[in-house]
């Protein structure tokens, strides 16, 4: 029932690994249920003022090393392969491998920075986690320009997940896993946010809500638009490496000492475990 992805290049038709099964549907919105309910974890979290902020940044340093791990190792390789079956046709066909290196690399370019203007133009004072500077978030459509950059960036999270599964199960299982673990600080960081721009707290937790909504959305969507895959594979890596290296990381390097850097070497290392258990 599950194909399961190789580094073989044979030539296989590219639609063969994605026909959307009853049961790969039915398994992939599960996986976008959990993650859109991680949402609204954070988001409750944060309106009942129940929470530790260092469990806060745990999941952002695990997260963040997880997330690198699944992008660079797994995501990026299998859209190169998936290009080598059927190439994208960007460039001249005439350097080979290297050009449909060159287009995947430029679909996860796009991607990366598809997620920094949605995120960071729309709404320039933006970081993971709660939000404290209440004096630099005053104005009230500062707060809903954060839910329409991180709804965008939540979009692709559900576009991934789907990806990764009519891929293989192994790849969206780990896509799943990297997401999920960043999941609770997103919903942290929009539903303090939108407090910290003077909205309520129904208005707040609504705002993870629709974070979690639009993760729904990207699910179904690649589900209906498997076809286009292979497009979406890389993007959607373009958009993982964004969130771990531009958002995460960051927070990260705010911490003092060395264990919340030790830590997103542990999200490496949980990937790897993850992957070889995945192929047992």
């Amino acid at each position: 029932m599950w194909r399961t992805a190789t580094l073989s290049f044979s030539a296989i038709p590219v639609e063969a690994p994605f026909r959307a099964t009853a049961t790969r549907i039915a398994f992939a919105l599960s996986l976008g249920v959990l993650a859109a309910g991680a949402d609204l974890v954070g988001g409750f979290f944060v309106i009942r003022r129940q929470w530790s902020r260092e469990y806060l940044k745990y999941f952002i340093a695990l997260g963040a090393g997880f997330m690198l791990a699944v992008a660079l190792l797994e995501m990026v390789p299998e859209s190169l392969r998936l290009a080598s079956i059927q190439p994208y046709a960007i460039y001249p066909r005439d350097v080979g491998l290297a050009t449909e290196a060159a287009e995947v690399l430029l679909l996860v370019l796009a991607g990366y920075l598809l997620v920094h203007f949605f995120e960071h133009t729309l709404a320039p004072h933006f970081h993971f986690g709660e939000e404290t500077h209440v004096e630099a978030m005053t104005a009230m459509h500062v707060g809903y320009a954060a839910v329409l950059g991180l709804a965008i960036h939540t979009f692709f999270d559900g576009v991934a997940i789907s990806s990764g599964l009519l891929v293989s199960r192994s790849l969206g299982l780990l896509i799943f896993v990297a997401i999920f673990l960043h999941k609770i600080p997103e919903g942290f960081t929009v539903a303090s946010l939108m407090l910290a721009s003077g909205q309520g707290k129904r208005r707040a937790f609504l705002s993870s809500a629709v974070l979690g909504a639009a993760t729904l959305v990207g699910v179904a969507l690649m589900l209906v638009w498997r076809a286009h895959v292979r497009i979406a594979l890389p993007v959607s890596a373009g958009v993982t490496l964004y969130v771990a290296a531009s958002d995460l990381i960051p927070e990260v390097n705010h911490e003092p000492g060395a264990r919340m850097a030790l830590l997103v070497f542990l999200g490496v290392a949980i990937m790897l475990a993850l992957k070889l258990a995945f192929q047992v």
